[in-house]
């Protein structure tokens, strides 16, 4: 009995050895999963229908430019808007020049020298021009602040002792260069005390009336 039991457990251990032996060799001839590297997989992701561009190594990337764009305001919106600093502006566009920060600033303290600011208007005429305005010694009027913007533009381009004042605003870059240059000219005898009348304080923007506009 007892060697019949030894003899089964022979058996069993024989037959357990050969099933694992048998199970190795079965996986060992089994061929394995092809690989896929990235590029496949990424090929397998795209729509069939996507096309693909290819272009030739000596071609270079066109250089992208970056323009930059100044936006002008236009009469209609300054005479609709009507404050001195509006009516600076339509006088730098009548003579073409640029409407910049200093040259906006500049306009607006000659205009404080010549009427203050409270009432920039005066007879439609905020620099005392006697161009166009039969004034004579700039005591004239005009019919409308649009048209002293007009005649006051064309009287600096017309003058040759103006030529300073006008080199100085299509420069656009200094407020106290073109404070200078109207200074040394003709269009006030005073000179505005070449200098020592003249404030640089910064200028209330003040609205005229609707009918200075005409």
């Amino acid at each position: 009995m007892r060697r019949a039991r030894r003899g089964i457990r022979r058996f069993i251990g024989a037959f357990a050895v050969v099933t694992v032996f048998g199970i190795v060799a079965t996986l060992a001839l089994v061929p394995p999963a092809p690989h896929l590297n990235a590029s496949a997989a990424t090929a397998d992701a795209i729509d069939p229908r996507t096309q693909e561009l290819r272009v030739a190594g000596h071609v270079e990337s066109p250089t992208v430019s970056q323009e930059s764009y100044v936006a002008s305001t236009g009469p209609e919106t300054l005479i609709a808007s009507g404050t001195n600093a509006d009516w600076a502006k339509l006088v730098l566009i009548n003579g073409g020049w640029p409407v910049t920060e200093e040259n906006v600033t500049v306009m607006l303290q000659w205009m404080r020298e010549e009427n203050g600011t409270d009432n920039w208007w005066n007879r439609n005429n905020p620099l005392n021009n006697g161009h166009g305005s039969g004034g004579g010694s700039g005591l004239g009027s005009y019919d409308s602040l649009v048209t002293a913007a007009w005649y006051a533009a064309d009287n600096l381009r017309k003058r040759s002792f103006y030529t300073a004042i006008v080199a100085a605003l299509e420069d656009g870059t200094s407020a106290h260069a073109v404070a200078q240059a109207i200074w040394a000219s003709p269009w006030a005898e005073s000179h505005y005390g070449h200098g020592s009348w003249w404030s640089t304080n910064p200028v209330p923007i003040v609205e005229a009336p609707a009918e200075a506009w005409g």
